[in-house]
């Protein structure tokens, strides 16, 4: 009797066991209902469902149905796609369901993500949720990734290189490395903290949206198949889209860049009346005019018994070249002869402008000497006539012959005759003043 009993209840115990097994406890009533009006269960809301029901889904749209707790998920045991964006989720265990291919959950409470264990992940849309960190190192197959709107202070995209998609805006990243994504054809991450943003590996970019960071110079002239690009109110001093291909490009807006010096373009000759701000002016087609693009005053020679440095407007004064040497302020007296610079920098380039300062009696200043090497320093033998008293300077070599004739207020002579380079050697002057007086002498050309 003892022993019928006994299996009388095992049998009992057995039986309750595998119905409970045959269920999926869903203790969200949104979360039921939703299964409900998809034909997954029946009414009415008890907490669970037929697991056989729902084992086999490859595909779950539960989007927008205030549902904060997403247990049972875990049963969806075949399950690729999962749409759960506009609940109220704080949490979600989707380490499970590791046939997810796209999963979308945007526009939760959500603060952590783990998709550590769906490696077959090719499409991730998490933004505008809590999300401080997001590890995606074990998600290879990623192709789309939608985290804008959270608060990450990093994002690691270095395992995920099939990334075609990547949009991070309105986040706290101070750097993204986009090194190992070479087939990046969308990328967006504006409304960030971004100063530095490296697209040589990612040459098939064909949307770009880096406005509202830091960037202080951009340089995409190596994509080729560009059709947009908004880099709005950074702080770009630089920015090169000569990329052969200005005429396919839809949008460009640039505006917001109040330090911007130079955008380099294909040709100056194409039509930019969509491109923003429509007043920009500065462009150019190389690198090496945006120099001349930094406002820096220019002075005039001077000759007399002593200079006071008068104000300027663009630059500053040095006593060497580049903005080297010793600082000089609007005020200083100059008292002995020697050349003054005026240096300006953006940030990208600069320029710079000198004159000379000759203290003398005499009304002009005939160079001894001059070296005309390019370096910026007495390349061009040049006599500075405050007075303008002379009329012509002629220039001839040892034997006689006039190598350069110089008329009145001429930049000076660069050493070449023909177009060729002329030795190191002495030359000799004739300078003919307006009063006729006829001025002798001799120079040397050193290089």
């Amino acid at each position: 009797m003892a022993y019928k009993l006994c299996l009388l209840l095992a049998t009992i115990l057995f039986l309750t066991f595998k119905g409970v097994s045959q269920n999926t406890f869903v203790p969200d009533d949104n979360f039921e209902q939703a299964l409900i009006d998809l034909g997954f269960d029946t009414p009415p809301l008890d907490d669970v469902v037929p697991t056989a029901n729902i084992i086999n889904i490859t595909s779950l749209t539960i989007s927008n149905k205030n549902i904060q707790n997403l247990t049972g998920i875990e049963d969806f045991a075949a399950l690729s796609q999962l749409f759960v964006q506009d609940n109220q989720l704080s949490s979600i265990d989707v380490s499970a369901n590791s046939n997810l291919q796209i999963f979308w959950c945007f526009n939760n409470l959500l603060s952590v993500i783990d998709v550590s264990n769906n490696p077959n992940l090719i499409s991730l849309r998490c933004e505008e949720n809590n999300l401080t960190n997001l590890d995606l190192s074990r998600n290879s197959e990623l192709n789309v990734l939608t985290c804008g709107n959270n608060n990450l202070l990093n994002l690691d995209v270095s395992l995920n290189t099939k990334l075609n998609r990547l949009i991070c805006s309105n986040n706290n990243l101070t750097s993204l490395d986009l090194s190992k994504n070479p087939d990046l054809s969308q990328l967006s991450c504006d409304g960030n903290e971004l100063n530095i943003l490296d697209l040589s590996n990612n040459l098939k970019i064909n949307i770009l949206n880096c406005s509202n960071n830091v960037l202080n110079e951009l340089d995409v002239s190596a994509q080729t198949d560009l059709i947009e690009l908004n880099c709005s109110n950074n702080q770009l001093c630089y920015l090169n889209i000569n990329n052969g291909n200005n005429v396919n490009i839809t949008l460009i807006d640039f505006s917001g860049n109040t330090n911007l010096t130079c955008v380099i373009i294909d040709d100056l000759l194409n039509n930019r009346s969509t491109w923003l701000p429509l007043n920009y002016q500065d462009y150019v087609i190389s690198i090496e005019e945006c120099s001349s693009k930094v406002l820096v005053d220019n002075l005039e020679d001077f000759i007399g018994t002593s200079y006071i440095l008068p104000p300027i407007t663009n630059g500053n004064y040095f006593t060497a070249t580049l903005g080297n040497g010793i600082p000089l302020t609007v005020g200083d007296e100059i008292t002995r002869t020697q050349t003054i610079y005026i240096y300006n920098e953006n940030g990208c380039f600069s320029n710079e402008t000198s004159f000379s300062v000759i203290i003398s009696d005499s009304p002009y200043f005939i160079p001894k000497y001059f070296t005309p090497n390019n370096d910026g320093t007495n390349d061009f033998w040049q006599v500075i006539d405050t007075n303008n008293s002379i009329n012509t300077i002629s220039i001839y070599n040892r034997f006689g012959k006039l190598v350069k004739f110089l008329p009145k207020n001429s930049p000076g002579w660069d050493g070449t005759f023909n177009g060729k380079f002329l030795p190191n050697d002495s030359y000799w002057y004739e300078i003919v003043l307006n009063n006729k007086e006829i001025l002798r002498g001799y120079f040397a050309l050193k290089r």
